[in-house]
């Protein structure tokens, strides 16, 4: 039998009240009662005030984060490094900061709502995460350049884009209920994290589409119950790098000024996007998934790549993360027949 949080494994949500939703109040209560009085206290209304683009821009932000398996983080990070011209790393731990308090909220309504978690793939990338951000934090991100974070940040996610477009519709008549409560299956959950978590401590997202692809290419999880576990895995990992860099020290006033302007925003649009998912088609949310993929790509690459080093990474970026999709991809027909 698989075990699920909030709810009997035959069911993917119910209308029926859960009491569990008042989790999800109650935390919204809190963020807005802590929001107000920290914003009050510290005198922070005219900083607020001054960065209201970004609560605009996390309105899409937001519902992006809960309908599709991508994070809040994959409106922002373009936005703040093409648009206002700030460095990754400020993007990367402003997507983080944002994520933990908006896909947090959006995790909790989901179990409001009753829908079907597996658990063991959600511990197995909480873990793996926690492992990604250190390796990717210490080991790989400070050896990487600002131009070539960006760059990768176009590149996992266009081939992600590719992935949609050439799968939609196979994806989207996917009806698994998903991995079982088993070891292997936390395992898997496990390198997902691992690999997302490296990803996330450079670009601030990452564990989200990880955690989807495995769902929907290797378990060939129905996306209603694959949407959300990336949504949750997610949260779990914001948390997690949100904890560190604030350890750290590194998160710089400006990212701070913007999450303080966008937090009212997500902890209400991430949670809509939920609701989202569960009455549009889903063929459609895919192709805008899809749509935004293939639009920051080249937006990105208009704006960064300018010389032959950074036009030979994207190729090999795109190469490596096409083949890791196609592998997965035959693992989960072969296993499935």
């Amino acid at each position: 039998m698989t075990e699920t949080i909030g709810l009997t494994p035959a069911m993917t949500h119910s209308p029926a009240p859960s009491p569990f939703m008042r989790l999800w109040k109650v935390y919204v209560v809190l963020i807005l009662v802590l929001w107000t009085a920290g914003i009050s206290v510290w005198q922070y209304w005219g900083a607020v005030g001054a960065h209201w683009p970004m609560s605009v821009v996390m309105i899409l932000g937001s519902l992006v984060a809960g309908s599709t398996p991508m994070g809040g983080g994959t409106v922002a990070f373009p936005i703040l490094v093409l648009v206002f011209g700030q460095p990754a790393s400020n993007a990367r731990n402003f997507a983080l900061i944002i994520q933990a308090v908006g896909m947090t909220s959006a995790m909790l309504f989901i179990i409001g709502r009753k829908v079907a978690l597996p658990v063991r793939v959600l511990l197995g990338s909480t873990g793996g995460a926690a492992i990604g951000f250190g390796v990717g934090t210490f080991l790989i991100a400070p050896h990487v350049q600002g131009s070539l974070v960006k760059l990768l940040f176009s590149c996992l996610w266009m081939s992600f884009g590719l992935m949609t477009l050439a799968r939609n519709t196979e994806i989207c008549s996917l009806k698994g209920k998903g991995p079982g409560e088993t070891a292997s299956a936390e395992l898997i959950g496990l390198a997902a994290g691992l690999v997302g978590g490296i990803m996330a401590s450079m670009i601030g997202v990452g564990v989200e589409m990880a955690v989807y692809t495995v769902m929907v290419l290797v378990f060939r999880a129905d996306l209603k119950i694959a949407i959300p576990t990336a949504v949750s895995a997610a949260a779990l990992a914001s948390i997690q790098g949100a904890i560190l860099h604030g350890y750290m020290g590194d998160i710089d006033q400006q990212s701070i000024y913007n999450w303080l302007a966008a937090t009212p925003i997500v902890i209400f649009g991430a949670p809509a996007g939920t609701w989202l998912v569960s009455v549009l088609p889903r063929i459609r949310v895919l192709y805008f998934v899809s749509g935004l993929c293939v639009f920051q790509f080249l937006w990105t690459l208009q704006q960064t790549a300018h010389g032959t080093a950074e036009w030979e990474f994207v190729a090999g970026a795109m190469a490596l993360t096409v083949t890791a999709l196609t592998v997965l991809y035959r693992t989960g027909k072969r296993v499935a027949v």
